[in-house]
């Protein structure tokens, strides 16, 4: 699965879900804000560093350098370990090596942290989905959408999993009731919506950013 809406556009990760979540994680304007005022109540590195540490990890990631770039990340956050958009680009390495535990710690406690982000919260939403996890997906999206209305990819997100959670307790109904026609007919509906998602359910997409992740309708999307 490909989070292109984790938190920024130039990350994407595949994580194995049975939901498609477009929510690439992403380094936003309200992270970077939040450092800035992080910068300014101690002694941490400046935000010119701070830059380049950013497009230094990004060039790893992109090089396909996970392993060099999640040093690096550690290295800096040893020194910065309040820094929003360096935890948030470690939650999408981590997603991106499949260590989807380890990667749901680091956006769980930017959600904890900075709850007013809801690029965290969508991420975490990915990341449930690929483990089936369909109610924690949910309300992750809820409190994306909570803490920002006008959120759009969590909105769609959130739609993608409803459908998909539908298309699964179909699929029970006909196990249970095999001539139920409108049932049929409702699970051939979402399946046609849903397309490949729906027959391929490992393509679900997080979002990269400086935080912003999603559903993506073709797997029912951490930001980068």
């Amino acid at each position: 699965m490909a989070l292109s809406r984790f938190f920024s556009a130039h990350f994407a990760f595949a994580v194995a879900a049975c939901i498609v979540l477009t929510a690439p994680p992403v380094l936003a304007g309200g992270i970077k804000e939040i450092n800035q005022q992080i910068h300014k109540g101690g002694p941490l590195a400046a935000p010119s560093v701070l830059d380049n540490e950013v497009k230094e990890i990004n060039q790893q990631i992109h090089k396909g350098d996970l392993a060099g770039a999640l040093t690096r990340a550690n290295d800096y956050l040893a020194k910065n370990p309040k820094d929003a958009q360096i935890r948030f680009l470690k939650g999408l390495i981590l997603a991106d090596q499949g260590k989807t535990n380890d990667a749901i710690t680091v956006f769980t406690g930017l959600t904890e942290d900075y709850p007013e982000l809801p690029e965290p919260y969508n991420n975490l939403a990915v990341l449930y989905a690929s483990q089936n996890k369909y109610d924690a997906a949910r309300n992750a999206l809820e409190m994306a959408i909570r803490a920002n209305p006008g959120y759009a990819t969590a909105h769609e997100n959130l739609g993608d999993l409803y459908a998909r959670m539908a298309l699964v307790d179909y699929d029970k109904t006909l196990a249970l009731d095999s001539k139920n026609v409108t049932a049929q007919a409702k699970l051939t509906l979402i399946q046609n919506m849903l397309g490949e998602q729906a027959r391929n359910p490992g393509t679900a997409k997080p979002v990269a950013a400086s935080p912003k992740p999603v559903l993506d309708s073709n797997q029912p999307a951490p930001a980068r």
